[in-house]
């Protein structure tokens, strides 16, 4: 498993252990064992629960866990549930239209500052320098080559 869902199983344990007895006892033993066994050793999440959840600097698969057992445990009745599904449908619905936005790819290249198409490649303005190249000279070139004759051997 993850650091992240490990960390996530931390701070699962440390928010039931702020609970009432009430909403402990309606998770199962096994998930209740699952949140302490599993949970990232040596890790210990600050948690503040004068603070609200949503405040806190937590785990994204927290929020999801915590609304799991929300909607699995203890909720009361099935038209909770289903308002429930409904808010969390919405939710899913709320972030696959911002990925969609943001990873269009017909807005991909359109600049952000002024929302025109940036210009194709060949009208991009290059700076090139003149680079100044110098030959060596006759004496020099024969320099090098029976330098060269020495550096084989």
């Amino acid at each position: 498993m993850t650091d992240e869902l490990l960390k996530a199983y931390a701070e699962v344990d440390v928010i039931l252990s702020y609970m009432d007895n009430i909403y402990i006892e309606k998770i199962p033993l096994e998930v209740r064992k699952l949140f302490k066994d599993e949970r990232l050793q040596g890790y210990e999440p600050k948690i503040n629960p004068k603070i609200p959840l949503d405040e806190q600097n937590l785990q994204t698969k927290t929020y999801t866990i915590l609304a799991m057992l929300n909607l699995n445990y203890w909720c009361e009745d099935e038209k909770e549930k289903q308002e429930l599904i409904e808010i969390y449908a919405e939710n899913d619905k709320k972030k696959e239209e911002e990925l969609r936005k943001k990873y269009n790819p017909d807005n991909l290249f359109k600049n952000d500052k002024n929302d025109k198409i940036t210009k194709p490649y060949r009208e991009i303005e290059q700076n090139t320098a003149l680079i100044e190249y110098k030959e060596s000279n006759f004496l020099k070139k024969i320099l090098n080559k029976i330098m060269s004759f020495f550096r084989r051997k």
